[in-house]
């Protein structure tokens, strides 16, 4: 698909309509400080082993998938919406769709820009604190920590809250923000606790994740000048791009029509700027390659040759093929005098 159409056809929409971008607000700032310090009383309560540690080994060992095993098939289904790959193209169709009728990029900037904050964020810690999962343990009542491990915190729910809740985030109108937050927290709720009911993460993971999920979503705000000083620079490439396709379709074409590249260039002599010929009736070089003149010769055609009538045989005539001839024709000159 060309992107100039894309961009025409954003054109001939209506203009957005007039959304409050969301900022840092006293309220905003206090629950993002809160939610920052869950999130290190989780990962502190988990390093010295505490009794979060503790309830994830009771949890781990009630086993909550041999407890109600006809849940099992709809939540092999249901977990997949905290994946990162799917949820990202669903999200992104919806909102690319916005984009086109809105004639703004901004919903897929702030989703790009989300996912990339929750990559980089909880890709590093889970790296960092390197612990195993539920069905990796090795010791009864340990943490699990620095063991080579990737799970905490739990990816699927850090992803099903910043992917539906970026939904809520860019809505329009204050209803629509309301239903949409309530719709991400319950996918985002219930992707976590299906993890846990599944047996790969520890009740811990859930509750890092749905902190590192919340803590993307309230600091987007102060990306958001960035997020449109992106969408400028997009929009003027755009405008450049389109004044030098003009400029070249304004251009008159060539007298000859386009000139076709040789596919075989001869190269030119070095030190000369344009090779020098020379007159057909000049005589020829006294070189070891001297080239070769061929002169034009007046050839007539069939019809123009005089007719040739053959009269008797090409041979040239012999002498004793002629004596022969002689005696054996009818047509023998008389002998005279006798």
């Amino acid at each position: 698909m060309r992107t100039d159409r894309i961009f025409a056809r954003l054109d001939r929409e209506p203009e957005p309509p007039k959304t409050e971008i969301p900022g840092m607000s006293v309220t905003r700032t206090v629950l993002f400080g809160s939610t920052l310090a869950f999130y290190i009383a989780i990962v502190w309560a988990v390093l010295i082993v505490s009794w979060l540690v503790t309830l994830d080994w009771k949890v781990m060992l009630f086993r909550p998938y041999e407890q109600w095993p006809e849940l099992h098939a709809f939540l092999d289904y249901f977990v997949v919406l905290g994946q990162r790959g799917p949820t990202a193209v669903m999200v992104a169709a919806w909102l690319g769709w916005r984009s086109w009728r809105q004639h703004t990029l901004r919903p897929l900037l702030t989703l790009g820009a989300s996912i990339l904050l929750l990559n980089v964020t909880v890709g590093a810690v889970k790296l960092g604190l390197g612990r195993l999962g539920p069905h990796y343990a090795t010791e009864i009542g340990s943490a699990e920590m620095f063991a080579g491990g990737d799970i905490f915190p739990s990816g699927h729910t850090a992803n099903a809250v910043v992917t539906w809740g970026i939904l809520a985030y860019l809505a329009t109108t204050p209803r629509a923000r309301r239903w949409l937050s309530v719709l991400s927290a319950v996918v985002a709720l219930g992707v976590g606790a299906t993890t846990v009911y599944l047996g790969t993460h520890w009740l811990s993971d859930v509750l890092l994740g749905w902190a590192a999920g919340l803590l993307i979503l309230l600091a987007l705000p102060w990306f958001e000048p960035m997020i449109g000083r992106t969408e400028a620079w997009i929009f003027d490439v755009r405008e450049v791009w389109r004044a030098r396709r003009r400029l070249a379709a304004a251009l008159p074409a060539p007298a000859g029509g386009p000139a076709m590249p040789s596919l075989f260039p001869q190269r030119r002599p070095s030190g000369a700027e344009k090779p020098v010929r020379e007159p057909v009736g000049a005589g020829r070089p006294s070189g070891a390659r001297a080239s070769v003149h061929l002169s034009q010769r007046a050839y007539t055609v069939r019809s123009e040759r005089p007719s040739v009538t053959p009269a008797g045989s090409r041979r040239p005539p012999h002498a004793d093929r002629a004596g022969s001839t002689a005696r054996g024709s009818t047509s023998a000159r008389p002998v005279t005098g006798g």
